[in-house]
């Protein structure tokens, strides 16, 4: 078969693990705001699920001494998917290993993004079964929805922090099959990518890195499905002293609802209230945005995400560049 049959091979992005300086109030960020249920603790981390997510977590909270993301894990359609897929990135010098130590999940093969990221991929996962208290007479629906907070879905999209743009994007689409829907450009340089596997405006997104790092996060995203929870998350967060970045609005790239905020130990979480735009063509072609489009592409509605953050901050963070006068 032609690589082309064999493109949409990764199903979702399953899992996310985050490190924290403020364990505890990271933890009542996402059980308390966003109520997330808590399925294990192991050590210092603290294993979450939203109410929607299939398996036994979708988030993975650890203590550390900065923000950042550990790594992220996709899960493929089949296991052939899975071994095809190996053996692209085993292919492309991609250096990798197999795994088998996370709660949940089985076979796993942990591989290094051309930036630096760390990144999974998976096929076994074991599906949350929940306790008779928590079981929903929605049958579609793993659990009930929590009686706390504004509770979020699901786990939905990962956007990565880059030096340089078209390296990921190109290993993204060579070795593990995404389409890229939409892209930035800047001039001759491509400034940001959204792919996807599924019907899904993006699974995982990849914009450049103002600072010049390698292998930082800019975000994780949680789904909510409505586009007014984003409004009602916005005010809970305004009493609760969440520092709230940009939104609620809409972004131009992607048609999507959002709402960015920091998490108290420092990662950028954003809300989804939709899903924005759904591929269903299967020879969907990419759209390229450009610079002189870029407030319509980044906030429909007129936000203007501000540039000392939204453009330079990522986590793990890195220092200020120092001015001509040596200052930071």
């Amino acid at each position: 078969m032609s690589d082309e049959q064999y493109r949409q091979e990764i199903a979702h992005l399953a899992r996310v693990e985050l490190h924290t300086p403020d364990p505890d109030g990271t933890l009542w960020f996402f059980k308390d705001l966003l109520g997330m249920y808590e399925t294990r603790r192991e050590g210092q981390s603290v294993y979450l699920r939203g109410y929607e997510d299939p398996y036994q977590w979708s988030l993975k909270i650890t203590e550390g001494p900065v923000a950042r993301m550990d790594h992220a894990a996709l899960r493929t359609t089949s296991p052939e998917a899975l071994e095809r897929r190996v053996r692209s990135l085993q292919a492309g010098n991609g250096e990798g290993a197999w795994t088998e130590d996370e709660y949940g999940y089985g076979k796993t093969y942990d591989f290094t993004t051309p930036d630096g990221h760390h990144m999974s991929l998976l096929w076994e996962a074991e599906k949350y079964r929940a306790p008779e208290d928590l079981r929903s007479k929605i049958l579609s629906r793993p659990s009930k929805k929590p009686l706390q907070g504004l509770p979020i879905k699901r786990l939905d999209h990962l956007n990565l922090l880059a030096s340089d743009v078209t390296p990921m994007r190109n290993s993204f689409e060579r070795h593990l099959g995404l389409r890229t829907n939409e892209r930035v450009v800047d001039g001759e340089v491509e400034a940001g990518v959204w792919m996807s596997s599924s019907q899904l405006s993006h699974d995982v997104a990849v914009m450049r890195d103002a600072r010049g790092a390698r292998g930082r996060l800019h975000h994780v995203a949680f789904y909510y499905g409505v586009q007014q929870h984003t409004v009602d998350a916005a005010e809970m967060f305004r009493d609760y002293d969440i520092t709230i970045e940009a939104g609620p609005d809409r972004h131009g790239i992607t048609q999507s609802s959002f709402l960015y905020v920091f998490e108290p130990g420092g990662n950028r979480i954003e809300l989804f209230g939709d899903p924005g735009i759904l591929i269903l063509e299967p020879d969907f072609e990419t759209r390229t945005w450009t610079m002189d489009q870029i407030d319509t592409g980044t906030a429909i509605g007129g936000t203007n995400l501000p540039q000392e953050t939204y453009f330079t901050y990522g986590t793990p963070p890195v220092p200020p560049e120092p001015t001509e006068d040596g200052a930071s």
